[in-house]
């Protein structure tokens, strides 16, 4: 390739290469094997999805192509890197739990193998105008999203629009369990709102890591794949609320 970028005359290049000029003519003439033809497509299709997203990794692009190529994490790896592609993420972190008050606390009820139960938890987007706070809630056994409402500020208001869009989407069954921290889903107005609706609530005692790392895995990961840099709080409702639902509930493998 170099001696051709040169403009060296095919006769010398043979010389050099030691390479007979029928060889030469007949590689420029032959078509790419079928490896290296599945190769450029497979470049060609890891590039669709990480222009749409550029948050997506290796772990994603791989589980998307996977069914059509039947191809590895080092070989997706490896066609990454030759076509230039890698995730584009950013970190943000503010403290929203607060566990310091004197609302009851409920009983621990949680059980990781048992289908109905959903996990709630409050989280911060910060945007130009301030932080934003979405208050999601997500299916344990599913993975997925059921139910989310967006405030500015952190209030029960907040978890109970939350668990009202939960209802209307998805009509939980009897007894399902509603585990979460924080002091606004301890107050007296959420707790209510709870039995209301048949819910069964569950919390973790003070300092239990575990317990919330459902949550905290959920959250990191949303944090990680939302790189846009948002000026108002409306801007970041709607793109949070579409990563939500054109995302990660239809696209991203799912895992607690």
């Amino acid at each position: 390739q170099t001696l051709h970028r040169q403009e060296t005359p095919v006769e010398q290049a043979c010389r050099v290469l030691k390479i007979s000029r029928s060889g030469c003519y007949g590689r420029a003439r032959r078509n790419p094997c079928s490896r290296k033809r599945r190769n450029q497509t497979l470049r060609r299709r890891l590039m669709e999805p990480h222009q749409n997203d550029l948050a997506l990794g290796l772990d994603n692009l791989c589980h998307l192509l996977k069914p059509e190529f039947g191809c590895s994490h080092k070989h997706v790896h490896r066609q990454m890197r030759l076509a230039g592609i890698a995730s584009v993420r950013h970190r943000a972190c503010k403290i929203t739990t607060n566990s310091r008050h004197s609302h009851p606390v409920a009983s621990n009820l949680l059980f990781f193998e048992q289908p109905n139960q959903a996990w709630g938890d409050i989280t911060c987007i910060p945007t130009g105008e301030g932080w934003l706070y979405p208050a999601i809630v997500k299916g344990l056994c599913t993975g997925k999203r059921v139910g989310c409402a967006f405030s500015s500020p952190i209030d029960t208001t907040l978890t109970l629009e939350a668990v009202d869009r939960v209802v209307r989407r998805c009509t939980p069954s009897k007894g399902l369990i509603f585990h979460s921290t924080s002091i606004q889903y301890a107050a007296f107005a959420f707790r209510e709102r709870l039995a209301f609706y048949g819910i069964r609530q569950s919390m973790s005692r003070k300092g239990d890591s575990y317990d919330n790392a459902v949550a905290g895995h959920f959250f990191s990961r949303l944090k990680c794949e939302l790189i846009h840099a948002y000026a108002t709080r409306a801007s970041a409702q709607t793109g949070v609320f579409a990563h939500l639902e054109a995302f990660h509930n239809s696209v991203r493998p799912h895992s607690t």
